[in-house]
């Protein structure tokens, strides 16, 4: 999925971002809106994950939306 249909499907995606990575707060999330880099980052953060683990969580959700 490329960069603009992630960023124009993100309010359809908010809440299984909220589903599948909970520690991540309603801010945080409004605060990504569709980046995909932004949420490779907080996933990492949030979860401790290297960043190539979290770059591989995020890019499995997203072929899955």
């Amino acid at each position: 999925m490329n960069k603009d249909i992630l960023e124009g499907k993100w309010k359809e995606a908010k809440g299984t971002v909220r589903a599948k990575w909970g520690e991540l707060t309603d801010d945080e999330v409004d605060q990504v809106a569709g980046n995909r880099e932004r949420l490779e980052g907080l996933v990492q953060q949030k979860y401790g994950k290297t960043k190539e683990a979290a770059k591989k969580e995020v890019e499995d959700f997203i072929d899955a939306l």
